[in-house]
């Protein structure tokens, strides 16, 4: 059906360079012809609503229970009701607009609007999305900063935006509903795959880097719950016999070195991939000297696995910690062991803070952990026999990656085609089947933990 599509018979040029050429019957308007801002106020039974740069506006329950950041006073919480449309000022720029599905309440940094007669707002939030997506929003961008918006209720009033008629607007929302609904499902499988995939290299590493390449070799107990038996030829040390605590600052002339959960230690952006300014202290020289092949890690998120061997020398935020590996000691080999998800639920036990999902691992808590210590031949031995090994499933796995990334890409590039009118779905919603919305509860979890920030601690 989507192949069918064409576009509208005439065309006309809009004027306002995010949109181009829309169809001949399209008026435009101003947004604040179309909406009105609303200042409700909190009722006690209202919960929390956020708005996601998804596009999804829920109960923050809904999505997930951990990873915000909360607010100690809720000072200008306003009322939010379904069917409202909610802008994110701060994060419209990266897709921060979406319909609420719930009634709550919310940040008076949200905009909550309310339609007027003949103005749909889910119509109306794909339009704000696009105007995100061509970078628009950052182009009016008020903010301080730069690639900081406050996008607030005032701006979005003076844009002017298309107007389809009524019935137009109801019938491409109901088609881009029902397209992405089946984009996000084929997503949904292919994670699923990676997800079984991951499963395989998990228990390949794990029986790896803890019993070693020899299924005949004798055991002992480790005397450590979470390890279990090892080789009875093995160690089992603390880290601080394995690693020395490197905090060298005030180098200049090197690379600043990131940790991410999915690769590990790599150069840094000055940019993340979403656009926003990385938030990094002003003052390079309190940064922390990494060497090649050092361990570095991310103190509150190495629970998650942000850690990872340091490829060139750099400078690491001083939100992480370094750790020289002694001799005998293979970075690789603990690099496989400290992704293993028994060893990120002990690191989680030594964590510390106030907040669970800020807890912190310091390098005094990080010494104090055990870990076998094999014979450094053996350590090599198994990091190049877990390479191997899973050389298949790794690439099945980036394989899926990328399938994920064109059915995305392509997501985005049909609902663009359609909320500007490039392509007419006029026809091809009315054959569409009744399917059932789909609800935040049944989002991704991972695509919801991706949307957790990774904090750099400012010194």
């Amino acid at each position: 059906m989507i192949n069918e599509l064409k576009p509208y018979a005439e065309y006309k040029d809009s004027g306002l360079p995010w949109l181009g050429t829309v169809p001949r019957h399209w008026k435009q308007e101003r947004a604040k012809g179309l909406f009105t801002k609303v200042e409700r106020p909190v009722r006690p039974e209202d919960e929390t609503i956020t708005c996601f740069r998804d596009g999804t506006v829920t109960l923050r329950k809904n999505r997930r229970l951990r990873g915000y950041t909360e607010a100690i006073y809720e000072l200008g919480y306003q009322g939010i009701r379904r069917g409202d449309l909610i802008i994110h000022a701060m994060d419209a720029f990266a897709g921060a607009a979406g319909v609420s599905d719930s009634d709550g309440k919310g940040s008076p940094i949200y905009g909550v609007c309310t339609p007027k007669l003949y103005a749909n707002p889910h119509y109306y939030a794909f339009v704000v999305r696009e105007m995100a997506r061509s970078q628009w929003i950052l182009a009016l961008s008020r903010g301080i900063r730069e690639r900081s918006t406050d996008f607030r209720f005032e701006s979005f009033g003076r844009q002017f935006v298309p107007y389809p008629l009524p019935d137009e607007q109801a019938a491409i929302v109901r088609f881009l509903d029902h397209a992405n609904g089946k984009i996000e499902r084929a997503i949904r499988a292919k994670r699923s795959l990676i997800a079984l995939l991951n499963e395989q290299k998990q228990a390949i590493i794990h029986r790896a880097v803890t019993r070693g390449l020899d299924p005949a070799v004798k055991l002992k107990p480790s005397g450590i719950p979470w390890l279990g038996d090892v080789p009875q030829h093995w160690e089992v040390r603390r880290n601080s016999y394995l690693f020395d605590e490197r905090n060298e600052r005030g180098r200049t002339g090197l690379p600043i070195l990131v940790v991410s959960l999915r690769t590990g230690v790599t150069q840094g952006q000055d940019f993340n991939e979403d656009g926003r300014e990385k938030r990094l202290i002003a003052d390079v020289t309190k940064y922390k000297f990494a060497d090649k092949e050092d361990i570095a890690y991310n103190m509150m998120r190495m629970w998650q696995g942000a850690v990872g061997v340091v490829p060139v020398p750099g400078m690491v935020s001083p939100a992480y910690v370094v750790a020289k590996p002694r001799s005998g000691v293979l970075s690789g080999y603990y690099d496989l062991l400290f992704h293993t998800n028994e060893c990120k639920n002990e690191v989680n036990r030594y964590s510390r803070g106030i907040v669970t999902d800020r807890n912190r691992l310091y390098w005094d808590q990080f010494k104090r952990l055990f870990f076998p210590l094999p014979p450094f031949a053996e350590q090599q031995q198994i990091v190049t026999w877990i390479e191997e090994s899973t050389a298949t499933l790794n690439t099945a796995i980036s394989r899926a990656e990328r399938e994920i990334e064109l059915l995305r890409e392509y997501r985005t590039r049909l609902t663009a085609d359609v909320v500007t009118g490039k392509l007419d779905v006029r026809e091809a919603a009315t054959k569409l089947p009744a399917e059932p919305n789909e609800t935040a509860e049944e989002l991704d979890q991972e695509e919801a933990l991706d949307e957790i920030d990774s904090e750099e601690i400012e010194a």
